[in-house]
């Protein structure tokens, strides 16, 4: 059975790389039948946290990649966090040092330097005198222990780059455990992917140069390498790696900013991947069934924040208005509405949405939009007043506001008919009286169709704004 991990570290909210890995290996497990497991990697004590982990795990839930087995729901080789693991990882690091896969190293960073010119390690503690071990203790240092690289090639078959060679001595003795007991990436990775069954490794391509380390560890304890799949990497739009500067680049901040997760989730498959047709909006079920991880790009994939706010736009058109309103209350609540209001007014959240949808790019657009529905006292913009507090233009008001007041039913194609006719009796401007109707009407003088904007308010609130417009001398 195929077995995949996102194994994210939690030091910071969850990177859009790190989501699209995350959803890589989602997909392939998803396609497969398999199962999904994710295990955090928080053996950086001084960076790791507690709200972090739950800011990932969060996020991920978001975007929908639920997993088998993970810290929060257990699973057969738990657990799942590798500071929970520390044992475990001491117990086969003493199995190396025993079979003599492994050594005691004493070297400062400094002496290492010193003696190779930053040329890397040059396996000085691989034998050791007992005197020498003896004068390391008495000096009070605390050894790591290195893995004893074997002379030999290592040749990764990659399922994304084929097969890539690492030659005999492109590798120094590399540390695997520090000096407080804590196991670096390379062995802990290591221990956690063969103890868990782990099939494929899919990860981004910055790994590719760490696999011959890990391969000749699998290889230490008679463990047969999963196979692996580097991905490329995630770039900004001018190709360098994405970073702050490129603006929002984690999961987090995409959500605050009212992006949906059927179009991340969508958009995030397509970097590195796309289908035969090039088909570009694709639904969930359909993503699963015809991704293939043989079939990726080699080459770089660069995320483009425009495409992902033209996709964002697309879903917000697709998804029915009941979802878009239910998803849009955080941020009706963020612009100051109070929940019950929002409750209230829902079904005519959902008409207006329903209407306005179209113009929508994320959910942060709903609360302007929904404003003039659903805003108690409407507020008029002083300099535009004047223009339409003019004698003739209150005049005009005031007779059709006669006529609206007889309309039966309040529908939008009576309300055009009644306003169109009206206009053509007093020789009115139409594009006049309508602009003239959605101030006194909402304060703005863009915004929805006029007579779908009257019939959403409703007669008896119609009625009332244009009233109080009338009467107000303030504007």
């Amino acid at each position: 059975m195929v077995r995949v991990r996102f194994a994210p570290s939690p030091t910071g909210y969850l990177h859009i790389g790190n989501a699209r890995t995350a959803l890589f290996n989602y997909l392939f497990a998803r396609k497969n039948k398999g199962v999904f497991v994710l295990r955090i990697e928080d053996t950086d004590l001084d960076r790791s946290s507690d709200e972090f982990e739950k800011g990932i795990l969060d996020d991920l839930r978001w975007l929908g990649l639920s997993w088998d087995e993970g810290p929060d729901i257990g699973g057969p080789y738990q657990p799942y966090r590798q500071i929970e693991r520390l044992n475990l990882y001491r117990e086969y690091a003493t199995r190396l040092v025993s079979e003599g896969k492994a050594y005691q190293c004493w070297c400062t960073k400094e002496e290492i330097e010193e003696r190779t010119k930053a040329k890397g390690y040059d396996n000085y503690c691989r034998n050791l005198t007992d005197e020498q071990i003896a004068k390391f203790k008495s000096e009070g240092r605390k050894p790591v222990l290195r893995f004893k690289v074997p002379e030999k090639d290592v040749v990764v078959n990659d399922i994304i780059r084929g097969i890539v060679r690492f030659e005999s001595g492109s590798l120094n003795d590399f540390v695997i455990m520090k000096s407080n007991g804590v196991p670096t990436f390379h062995f802990a990775v290591v221990i956690d992917d063969f103890e868990m069954k782990i099939t494929h490794v899919i990860r981004g391509e910055d790994h590719l140069s760490n696999t011959p380390k890990h391969i000749l560890i699998f290889e230490s304890f008679g463990q047969i390498p999963p196979q692996f799949a580097h991905m490329s990497m995630t770039l900004g739009p001018d190709r360098t790696r994405l970073s702050k500067r490129h603006g929002a680049t984690s999961v987090r901040q995409y959500r605050e900013n009212g992006f949906l997760s059927d179009a991340m989730f969508n958009y995030l498959a397509l970097l590195g991947w796309s289908s035969k047709d090039n088909q570009e909006i694709f639904p969930r079920e359909k993503l699963i069934q015809e991704f293939s991880i043989e079939s990726c790009n080699k080459s770089n994939a660069i995320f483009d924040p425009a495409k992902l706010l033209w996709m964002n736009s697309q879903y917000m058109k697709i998804k029915p208005s009941s979802e878009i309103a239910k998803l849009s209350i955080p941020f009706l609540e963020k612009a100051g509405y109070e929940k019950s209001s929002i409750e209230k007014n829902m079904k005519t959240i959902e008409r207006v949405i329903d209407l306005e949808k179209e113009k929508f790019k994320t959910l942060k657009d709903v609360p302007e939009r929904i404003s003039p529905f659903i805003t108690e006292d409407i507020t008029w913009n002083s300099g535009l007043s004047q223009k339409f507090k003019s004698p003739e233009a209150t005049r005009i008001l005031s007779d059709i506001l006669v006529e609206i007041k007889e309309i039966e039913p309040f529908e939008k194609t009576v309300l055009e008919d009644m306003i169109r006719k009206f206009c053509e009796e007093k020789k009115v401007k139409t594009g006049e009286v309508f602009h003239l109707l959605r101030f006194a009407l909402t304060g703005v003088t863009k915004g929805p169709g006029l007579f779908e904007l009257m019939e959403i308010l409703g007669k008896e609130v119609s009625i009332k704004r244009i009233e109080k417009f009338l009467v107000n001398k303030e504007y």
